[in-house]
Order: C-alpha cells, then sequence, then structure tokens
C-alpha cells in the first residue's frame, strides 16, 4: 500500500477519497487554487500545495505543476477523481513518466474509451450489444441523411467527443434533419473542437442503466447496475441501486456485458458501463444497448457501495499499489436499496441556472450518508461546479430508501444560496417514480410541477416575525413579557422582494399572537418544540448572517429588515416620511420652507427600545411638519411631508 497520495481534484471528490486513504492509514496531499485556499479538502488534507489561480485551466488541468507537487511532496500516487484530468491519457502517461502511479486505467484503455464511435465498434468486437446506428467517418451530411433513413426515425445525432448534453439532437423526421446535424456539429466544434457525429436509432422511453466493474488489468468483476434515468438535460438528478423493475436474467446479461466491455481493453480499476435501455416493454435482455464508458470513478458511486458494502476508492488504491482484485464475482451480493440526490446551488425557476453565495448556514441530516466537500461559512465559487452535497440513503426495500430520502432532504437545510432541495424533495414524491415507473423524460414531462417554487404560508411568515424580533430561541422566559398587559412588537421583515410587516403580542414566556395581513395565530415554544395553534409543528428557525431562515420541509428563507430601510426606500422617496412602527417622536430637525438634500436626518423615532433616525430619501423642500417631539405616533403615520418634484 502506499504511503503517501496526491489527489488531483477539490471539492466533494477529493474530501471522499481523503476519507478512505486515512482509514488506510495513507497520507493525502491536496491541491488548490488561489479560490480554493481555504477549501475544506484543503484543511483535511495531511499537506497541501497551491497551483495557480482559480480558473480551471490555470490550476486544476495543469498536469505538469500537479505531477510536479506529487515529486515535491513525496506523493507515490496520484488519484484524479472525477473531471479535470481523470480521463485525460496524456496526463495518465506524464504521470507514468514521472515514476508516480496513476490511480486508475491506463492511457491506453482510456483512449480506447474516449471517442464514443470508435467506442462503439470495438465494443461490437467484443460481443457487446450497442444501439443501431452509423458510427463512421463519413460525415458528409447527405451520406449521414442517408445513415438516419436507414436507421428509421426517430433518431439522435451525438458529438463523437460529446459529454453534458452538448452537440445532441433528437431528430423526429427527414425534413428536419438537415438544420439538426449543422446544429449539432456546430455546437460540437465550439465545445470540443471536433464536429464529428455519430447517428444512432432513438429508443422510445428511455432508460439509463449503467454496471458498476472493476478490473485489476487482466480481469474484471462488476457491481450490479445503478439506474440513472431521473435526468434534466442529459444530467444526472437522483441515482439509485439496484435499478427497478430488474429481473435476474437481464441482471447478468447486462453485468456479463460489463465485464466483457472492461476486459476487452485490459481495464484497471473503478469504470462504468453505461448503456441506453428500452424501458416501453419492461426490461428485457434483449433490450439495452451501450451508449459509453466512463472511465473513473463515477459522482454516483456511494449507491453502489451502499448496496454491496463495498468502499470503490479503497479497491482503487490497493489495486493501483499492486494487489488483485479484492474478491470475486461470486462473492458480490445485493442487500436493501440505495438512493443518491444530488443537492446544487441553483435556481431552479429561473431554468436551473448555477448560483453563488456564501453558507451561512448548512446542516446535513442524521440516518443518511452526506458526501461534501464544504463547511458552513464556505463560498460557493462561479469558478466550479456549484454541488452542494450528495445525500445517500439506503434501506431494506425501495420504498423504504424513498422515504428515507424525502425525511433526509426534509431535514437538510442551507442558507445563503438558492439551492434545487424543494426540486429534489418535489421529486421523492413524484407518484411515478416512486412506482418506479422512470425513463429519462420523466422530469421534463412533469417539469412545471416539479419545479415550482414552495411559497411560505402564514403559519411559516409567524416564525419568520418572532425570529425577526430575536423570540425564537435563547431568550430569556420572560423576554418581551409585561406583568400587566400583553407587549405589543411590530416586526418588519422581507420575503421575496416584499416588505412583511407583523404584530407580535407576548402572552406569556414563549407564547405569542403573531397578527399578520390576513392571518392570526397563536405561536408556543417548548420543550418539544414549536406549535402553532396548538397542533406541533415540524418547523426549525434559524438567524444567521444572511437573514433568517425557517426550515419546515422546504427552505423559506427571509430578510431581516431595520424598518427604517423601509421609510427611505418607500415614503422617503416619494415625499412623505412615515412612522415605520408606533413609537414616541423624540426630535424634529426640519421646519416647513426649508430645503434638504438625500439623506439629511429629518427627525428620530423611539421604538422597540431604540432610536431610529429618519431621513430625506430625496432631494426637496419640506411643506408640512406633522409631529413634534413627545408625539406618539402609529406606524405608517406621515410625520414630514415633501412638496411634490416639478
Amino acid at each position: 500500500m502506499f504511503d503517501k497520495i496526491l489527489i488531483a481534484n477539490r471539492g466533494e471528490i477529493a474530501c471522499r477519497v481523503m476519507a478512505t486513504a486515512r482509514k488506510l492509514g495513507v497520507r493525502s496531499v491536496a491541491v488548490f487554487s488561489d479560490a480554493d485556499a481555504g477549501a475544506a479538502h484543503v484543511a483535511m488534507a495531511d499537506e497541501a500545495v497551491h497551483i495557480g489561480g482559480p480558473a480551471p485551466a490555470d490550476s486544476y488541468l495543469r498536469g505538469d505543476v500537479i505531477i510536479r507537487a506529487a515529486l515535491d511532496t513525496g506523493a507515490q500516487a496520484i488519484h484524479p477523481g472525477y473531471g479535470f484530468l481523470s480521463e485525460n491519457p496524456g496526463f495518465v502517461e506524464a504521470v507514468d513518466a514521472a515514476g508516480l502511479v496513476f490511480i486508475g486505467p491506463s492511457a491506453s484503455a482510456i483512449r480506447k474509451m474516449g471517442l464514443k464511435d470508435a467506442a462503439k465498434a470495438l465494443m461490437e468486437e467484443a460481443g457487446v450489444p450497442v444501439v443501431p446506428g452509423y458510427h463512421g467517418e463519413n460525415q458528409d451530411p447527405g451520406f449521414l441523411a442517408e445513415q438516419a433513413e436507414a436507421i428509421g426515425y426517430p433518431v439522435l445525432i451525438k458529438a463523437v467527443a460529446g459529454g453534458g448534453g452538448k452537440g445532441m439532437r433528437k431528430v423526429e423526421a427527414a425534413k428536419g434533419f438537415g438544420d439538426a446535424l449543422a446544429s449539432a456539429m456546430g455546437e460540437a466544434r465550439t465545445a470540443f473542437g471536433n464536429d464529428a457525429v455519430l447517428i444512432e436509432k432513438y429508443i422510445q422511453q428511455p432508460r439509463h442503466i449503467e454496471v458498476q466493474v472493476f478490473g485489476d488489468g487482466t480481469h474484471a468483476v462488476h457491481l450490479f447496475e445503478r439506474d440513472c434515468s431521473l435526468q434534466r438535460r442529459h444530467q444526472k438528478v437522483i441515482e439509485e441501486a439496484p435499478a427497478p423493475g430488474m429481473t435476474e436474467e437481464m441482471r447478468a446479461a447486462m453485468g456479463e456485458a460489463g465485464v466483457r466491455a472492461a476486459e476487452a481493453i485490459g481495464y484497471s480499476g473503478a469504470g462504468t458501463v453505461e448503456f441506453i435501455v428500452d424501458g416501453s416493454h419492461g426490461l428485457r435482455p434483449d433490450g439495452f444497448w451501450f451508449m459509453e464508458m466512463n472511465t473513473r470513478l463515477q459522482v454516483e458511486h456511494p449507491v453502489t457501495e451502499a448496496i454491496t458494502g463495498v468502499d470503490l476508492v479503497e479497491w482503487q488504491l490497493r489495486v493501483a499499489s499492486g494487489e488483485s482484485l479484492p474478491c470475486a464475482q461470486e462473492d458480490l451480493s445485493i442487500t436493501g436499496h440505495a438512493f443518491e440526490a444530488r443537492l446544487y446551488a441553483e435556481d431552479v425557476p429561473k431554468g436551473f441556472l448555477p448560483a453563488t453565495g456564501t453558507l451561512a448556514h448548512l446542516v446535513f441530516p442524521d440516518g443518511a450518508r452526506s458526501d461534501t466537500g464544504v463547511r458552513p461559512g464556505d463560498a460557493i465559487s462561479p469558478w466550479y461546479d456549484p454541488m452542494i452535497a450528495k445525500i445517500i440513503t439506503h434501506g431494506p426495500t425501495r420504498g423504504i430508501a424513498l422515504k428515507q430520502m424525502e425525511q433526509a432532504l426534509s431535514h437538510t437545510e442551507v442558507a445563503g444560496s438558492v439551492t434545487n432541495l424543494a426540486f429534489l424533495r418535489a421529486l421523492t414524491r413524484h407518484q411515478g417514480f416512486a412506482a418506479g415507473e422512470v425513463d429519462t423524460g420523466l422530469i421534463d414531462r412533469d417539469l412545471d410541477v416539479l419545479a415550482k417554487d414552495p411559497v411560505a404560508c402564514s403559519r411559516c411568515r409567524s416564525l419568520a416575525a418572532l425570529c425577526a424580533l430575536g423570540l425564537h430561541e435563547g431568550q430569556d422566559a420572560l423576554a418581551g413579557f409585561t406583568l400587566w398587559e400583553p407587549l405589543h412588537q411590530y416586526a418588519v421583515f422581507g420575503y421575496r422582494d416584499e416588505v412583511l410587516q407583523a404584530m407580535v403580542e407576548t402572552l406569556a414566556p414563549g407564547h405569542f399572537r403573531v397578527t399578520l395581513e390576513g392571518a392570526a395565530h397563536e405561536v408556543c415554544r417548548d420543550l418539544v418544540g414549536w406549535r402553532i395553534d396548538g397542533a406541533l409543528v415540524p418547523a426549525r428557525v434559524v438567524r444567521h448572517a444572511a437573514g433568517l431562515h425557517v426550515f419546515w420541509g422546504n427552505a423559506y428563507g427571509f430578510d431581516i429588515i431595520d424598518p427604517l430601510d423601509v421609510a427611505a426606500a418607500a415614503g422617503a422617496v416619494a415625499g412623505v416620511i412615515e412612522a415605520p412602527m408606533p413609537g414616541l417622536v423624540k426630535a424634529v430637525f426640519v421646519e416647513a420652507g426649508q430645503r434638504v438634500a438625500a439623506g439629511d436626518r429629518l427627525a428620530v423615532l423611539e421604538a422597540m427600545k431604540m432610536e431610529h433616525t429618519l431621513s430625506a430619501g430625496r432631494d426637496g423642500v419640506v411643506a408640512e411638519v406633522l409631529a413634534g417631539a413627545g408625539d406618539q405616533v402609529e406606524a405608517g403615520a406621515a410625520l414630514i411631508v415633501l412638496e411634490e418634484e416639478e
């Protein structure tokens, strides 16, 4: 076994590899860019080396700098993780030339699987079923159109060097083929520097099922299948193992095909053989075809680990250090069912746009595996993939594992960035998905419902009002309580660009009446938790640097607003300076006819045991002064009026 390895990656996968290395007594070296100087994987490693600027091309894609870091720190091997240089045969050759061990397949194996057309031809030779199609070198548009006719519509145009859905077009009929081909080739040329395409039969009701394989360079085994059909724009969202509806006959056929694929190229290490499956009439041994092979550890490898009890990273290190396969095929078996959900910083209602932000609050659920590379206070950088974590559940049955996932997501708390948590929860409650009726089109068919952004109800807003006043937790039992009558306090807070106001009456220690526009609720906090109108609710309220959140199944974010900001932003700009809350006018600094400038101090209001300065929101002339020092005023009362602007 190695004494020290370098992980040529960052974030979640770097932390994942380090965890197993530490378990095996292997020291780890991290590399980091300018943007990752304070990252979790840097803190977790035994040593860390700076390798360049924040852009991947200036850091994590600089193979020569990474190899030099390994040599300088005395590392004996390099683990590539996934992405970046993990499937770059030139990097593998450079690692070998430097006298280091690449923890993964050979450069030759990566090259053989790197181009989809060549890989399919190789798989046909190895007896692995491939989708009917044209994978040749002739890229003449007229010739390709003839091939599409021969295959039969609908067909799929795919970039030979593609990935992530780029350079891919579905064509329903011959008249649309020419435009789709030109578009796919153009996109492929831009993304990969290679505009070559292949044409395949488009599979109706397709499912994406992949087989985890592991080889030692001579022999290989499979660790069963994963279903990755739940996708959005060809990106996986929730993966599971084993595949729902899988028969023993088909599992054996797919597993054997995966092993043949691995052994045909002398594969060493962890790899995944991806198949497209026709799910229109159930799973059949004659209804699956080779798509591609990923010559690295997959993002979704934890679900395979959960059902087999195998640590795939441990196997990688052991085989790379010279051991043979850790076990035979007959020693491997499936126990239970597992799901993995990918938690991203992304704005789902806005088309799944990647998001950034500082994670002001971050809590992962008990009872589930959470693979992450970030901590509270870390920033989601615009330079890299915005994954926050992978949440993994494992249960004795598919139904139980899915319920566990829904619960785990309900107890995952993230503040400081928008996330896809509500979207993931909606998927776990989708009737078709729960029934195992899975195909790659499920999300797009029901996207309007799945991507709907949940809106905070009045009960949720009442909890936010208490938090805005600091009454949510950790307070003296008598805070806000008066002996003779309930104390009235006014909360001002923001929600989705809207300013909300609530009146809070303290009825008893920890017992409040919250009145909002159109609703009123009695809210209690006791040793068990929150009760609203007598009913116990599973809500958590957190105040943090970015505002406040109510976590109640979904995450509802609110802004903490200084009431003065409301006056300045609204009435003050319009020329009417209003009392943002009930209070006592302590002082007035202007008189009628006086010229003022934006930002000038006009009056002081005492409210909620604090003094608030009211300022002019624009330049103007004072038309009226409607209150004087010592006056008690209600919320919204006009105090000073400026002349109308010409």
